[in-house]
Parts: C-alpha cells; sequence; structure tokens
C-alpha cells in the first residue's frame, strides 16, 4: 500500500505542481491557448487556483515524508478531488464536455490517493 500510495501521490504532485505553477506565474495571454478558460474568470481566481494546486501538490508528499500530520495527505487529497469536481462542472457550463476526461482522471486519482492515505 505504501509503494502504491507513492506512485499516485508523486503522479499528483507532479501534475498539480507543473499546472498550478503555470497558472502562478504565466500571464492570461500565454494561459489562454492551453486553458481557454481563463479569458472568463478573473486572472486573481486564476492565480489562486494556481496555489491551491501546489499546496495540493505538497500536501499529498510533505506530510507522509515528514511524518508529520499525516492526515493532511488525506485532506489534500479529498481537496483537489473537490478541485476537480469544481473545473468539470466550470467545463461543463461552458460547453467542453470533452474536456471533462482530463477532469473525471484527476477525480479518480485524487479518491486513490485518499483510499491509499487511509489504509496506509
Amino acid at each position: 500500500m505504501d509503494i502504491a500510495y507513492w506512485i499516485v501521490a508523486a503522479l499528483l504532485a507532479v501534475f498539480y505542481l507543473y499546472a498550478g505553477g503555470k497558472k502562478v506565474a504565466q500571464s492570461k495571454e500565454q494561459l489562454a491557448p492551453m486553458m481557454g478558460w481563463v479569458d472568463t474568470v478573473p486572472m486573481g481566481a486564476v492565480r489562486g487556483i494556481g496555489a491551491v494546486e501546489i499546496f495540493g501538490a505538497a500536501g499529498l508528499i510533505l506530510p507522509p515524508l515528514t511524518g508529520i500530520a499525516p492526515v493532511l495527505a488525506l485532506v489534500a487529497a479529498l481537496g483537489l478531488a473537490v478541485l476537480q469536481l469544481l473545473a468539470g462542472g466550470l467545463h461543463l457550463s461552458r460547453g467542453e464536455v470533452k474536456e471533462t476526461g482530463l477532469n473525471a482522471a484527476l477525480i479518480v486519482l485524487a479518491a486513490v490517493a485518499a483510499w491509499l492515505a487511509v489504509a496506509r
């Protein structure tokens, strides 16, 4: 279970560090080709979402690694699942049904990470 957790957590952490880092560091113009929804959301919210993704990635890795408050890994995984539920809702409201596949996959991975965090 431990190895499975670290594999899933590492995959999620890499994804969210990349995606969150882009949202925090890049301009709306740079993000728009990859994330069309940034034109309809205030840039402060985009930056906030990026920060949540980065903190979620840290929450998946740091607490179990250090042994300090390991329950935070469960909280991070559940938070990332909620984030993706909201993102899927945004895509559906914009008529971007094809975009929700990634959201669904990330929800499943976050749920698996949450389950493994408890089962460890």
